[in-house]
């Protein structure tokens, strides 16, 4: 075999991965706060309070506002996936067998961002809205939307809700949700199950939402809420290894996540039976 077969695959490989994990690999990697190229173990994300507008007398000083800064710290882990290819050219050079490879690696690191922002970020939330008695109702949503207003957490279609499947299928029951009289033909939830959009918010179904005791706990929250920094995007290395007759793939990436502002999530707890 040539060496440009070979180049041309390492190539074309890491080029794949890394389309892959962009395209279908994180579901909530677009809903939050990102950094990228941060340099070095962790990064600062920054929050600022509200302040108040004041008035002020002819010809005098204009009074200074206290704002409110704070800042929340975030490390940066490093997580990798590894995979042997033989060196048949049918790998080499057939797109399909390919892609089926490049998806593996690229899914892995998928989840494990969705898992970092679940798990670092939304579960450190601290407002819940309902015990984990009943599912997904009516009454739930309309509490959270309610706590969300009152948290003046900014209704400008940057709002996410990621709920499990059991969920979805609890929103399918509400006519308010699925009915086109309700909601137009243009964002029936029966045409795709990806997303919709529902009382200005984007509703995304997730299949690793955390399961305990029968209880999922679902998240509604705002973009700004939640802070996913990284360090190294997702990346392939690809070597030569004689004595197995066989590449062997490694990508990894450095990425972290944190709760920045808790008013922005509200944790649904929901019964699944």
């Amino acid at each position: 075999m040539s060496t440009s077969i070979d180049q041309a695959f390492v190539k074309q490989f890491q080029r794949e991965v890394h389309e892959a994990y962009q395209r279908q690999g994180s579901k909530l990697r677009p809903t939050v706060r990102v950094k990228t190229g941060v340099v070095g173990s962790s990064t600062v994300f920054q929050r600022v309070g509200k302040v108040d507008a004041q008035s002020k007398g002819r010809h005098a000083m204009v009074p200074v506002s206290s704002s409110e800064f704070s800042s929340v710290e975030i490390p940066l882990l490093d997580y990798y996936v590894g995979e042997w290819i033989d060196r048949l050219d049918e790998l080499k050079t057939n797109i399909d067998e390919r892609q089926v490879l490049a998806n593996a690696g690229a899914f892995a690191l998928g989840r494990k961002t969705d898992e970092i922002i679940i798990e670092s970020g939304l579960m450190k939330a601290e407002t819940v809205i309902g015990d984990g008695s009943t599912g997904l109702t009516k009454a739930k949503v309309l509490a959270a939307f309610e706590q969300l207003g009152a948290n003046d957490v900014p209704d400008d279609g940057q709002r996410f809700a990621v709920i499990g499947w059991r969920q979805w299928s609890d929103l399918l029951d509400l006519p308010e949700f699925a009915s086109a009289e309700f909601v137009g033909d243009d964002v029936l939830p029966w045409r795709g199950t990806q997303a919709k959009m529902w009382l200005g918010t984007m509703w995304i179904p997730h299949s690793a939402l955390p399961l305990a005791n029968g209880v999922r706990t679902c998240f509604w929250y705002h973009k700004s809420a939640i802070g996913h920094a990284i360090g190294q995007e997702v990346t392939s290395d690809i070597t030569w290894h004689g004595d197995r007759a066989a590449h062997f793939v490694a990508h990894f990436m450095s990425q972290g996540a944190g709760l920045i502002d808790g008013r922005g999530v509200i944790k649904l707890p929901c019964l699944e039976d």
